[in-house]
């Protein structure tokens, strides 16, 4: 079972238009909600795979309740803390050639009797194999709250994954996460410097180990994948024929990573599949087995250190 964590989840309202034109009134030629948030969208994967999966969630208002249901309709359980707040709602704009524009709202502020609720509903959920932490921090969360997660989940004995950035991936580093999946934009972060090739991210995966982190599974966007940890460095792509949406992509790649297992090159192999299948689809749907290309997949336990990581 895969248990996720996400203290900011959201309603995902997704337009699709011809294009995107400041100042004109665009007609939507498809359009969907979907719950959101980068643990939500994990669980939603699992679920889409046939694993059990459930969320725990700080859900408030009517949003929260549609996400609830959104969620349970798609064969997630729900674990939900209830808020004062009211849950948020971003909104996506996709055009046919790709480009994807997101507005993110901030989300509600937790109070600290909510955060340490959400903490013990973390610590009494049993039976995971792996616990998710995933996404940005609302309001009235420290940096570290990551950190406390990871050590009540390594106490309960299960594996723990942390997707986040910036402050919040920095203090969970000590708590020694079993695995963490920055972006290369979020890795650069870390570590305080540009990444201009392959091998800079292999030194900078590295460096987030000698800081605490069991493995690193980074998200090179039209370059692939980069797994490094106990195995070795790991390098893999997935082709992908045409960009529908990027939104949530990176999240069915972890799921996808860790169905496979989450350790080593045949769960890289999975979250590529994953998070290729994922961008074909219309906003953040997830993919289904039926989805995916498996065979297409293409990972080497000898990276091209000197691959430019330049924009797609």
């Amino acid at each position: 079972m895969i248990l996720t964590v996400t203290p900011n989840p959201s309603l995902d309202r997704t337009y699709e238009v011809p294009s995107l034109d400041r100042g004109e009134v665009l007609r939507a030629t498809g359009d969907r909600v979907d719950p959101g948030g980068k643990g939500v969208n994990v669980s939603r994967a699992a679920a889409a795979a046939g694993v059990r999966t459930t969320a725990v969630l700080p859900l408030g208002g009517p949003p929260g309740t549609l996400l609830a249901e959104l969620l349970g309709a798609q064969g997630v359980d729900v674990t939900a803390v209830s808020i004062a707040g009211l849950t948020r709602s971003n909104v996506t704009v996709t055009e046919p050639g790709g480009t994807v524009t997101k507005i993110n709202t901030a989300g509600p502020e937790l109070s600290a009797a909510e955060s340490a609720l959400l903490l013990d509903t973390v610590r009494t959920c049993s039976g995971a194999a792996w616990i998710a932490c995933c996404g940005s921090l609302p309001r009235g969360l420290a940096p570290e709250w990551y950190a406390e997660i990871v050590a009540r989940a390594h106490e309960g004995g299960a594996r723990i994954a942390v997707d986040t950035s910036g402050a919040a991936l920095l203090a969970a580093l000590p708590a020694r996460p079993d695995v963490v999946k920055p972006n290369v934009a979020e890795l650069a972060e870390a570590v305080g410097r540009p990444l201009a090739t392959l091998g800079d991210a292999v030194k900078a995966a590295e460096d987030l180990i000698g800081l605490g982190a069991g493995a690193v599974l980074a998200s090179l966007g039209a370059h692939g994948q980069l797994l490094v940890g106990p195995e070795g460095a790991f390098h893999g792509t997935a082709p992908v024929t045409a960009v529908r949406s990027d939104v949530g992509a990176g999240d069915a790649s972890l799921a996808g990573f860790l169905i496979a297992g989450g350790t080593g090159p045949a769960a890289l192999a999975s979250a590529l599949a994953h998070g290729a299948a994922a961008v074909q689809l219309p906003g953040s749907v997830m993919p289904t087995p039926a989805d995916l290309r498996p065979a297409a997949v293409r990972v080497t336990d000898a990276p091209p250190l000197d691959l430019p990581l330049t924009p797609a």
